[in-house]
């Protein structure tokens, strides 16, 4: 079995350099509403005969411009780790804070997320799982934070990962195989 895990095109938004943590929690639910840029074309192959894609749109607009627009198994099992603002300051705080803040916290199980790290990586076995069962080749679009955990649980579960990197770029992709 091969799974071809890719990272969401590049999103057509700008982050405020400076925020509340009101107005960070704005720009994450904007982020989330976002279309993306037109893909690079570099090749991708998406001859799969199983394309699964997360339920937010930039993951679907990412497999559209793949491989047009086809019939998708969207699920929330891939969605992107959430992240909103951990603490509440109507100062203005830089954009690195809120997301090490954010993450930190996701790696702790901080009830300040919405999602902390125990229940992504349930979230990740429960996907790779799934397309055990499935046993078919697959395309994966799903995003950059969520693709670590992924790809951990994937490993875990016989699939020998080719080009596994620190951080994946937009439309970066990689080969797992079982």
């Amino acid at each position: 079995m091969r799974a071809m895990i890719i990272r969401h095109g590049k999103v057509d938004f700008q982050w405020r350099n400076w925020s509340t943590s009101i107005q960070f929690n704005e720009d994450c639910k904007l982020y989330d509403k976002a279309p993306i840029f037109p893909l690079v074309s570099d090749g991708t192959p998406t001859d799969y005969p199983d394309i699964f894609i997360s339920s937010l749109r930039r993951s679907r607009e990412t497999a559209d411009q793949l491989s047009g627009e086809k019939e998708y198994i969207s699920t929330k099992l891939l969605d992107e780790v959430p992240l909103s603002a951990g603490i509440t300051s109507h100062k203005r705080l830089p954009l690195l804070f809120w997301n090490v803040c954010g993450r930190l916290q996701w790696l702790f199980n901080s009830r300040s997320q919405k999602e902390g790290r125990t229940e992504t990586v349930y979230r990740a076995g429960q996907f790779v799982e799934m397309i055990i069962k499935r046993d078919k080749d697959c395309m994966i679009v799903t995003h950059g934070f969520f693709m670590h955990t992924l790809i951990k649980q994937m490993r875990k579960q016989g699939f020998r990962i080719h080009h596994k990197r620190f951080r994946y770029s937009n439309e970066e992709w990689v080969i797992g195989e079982r």
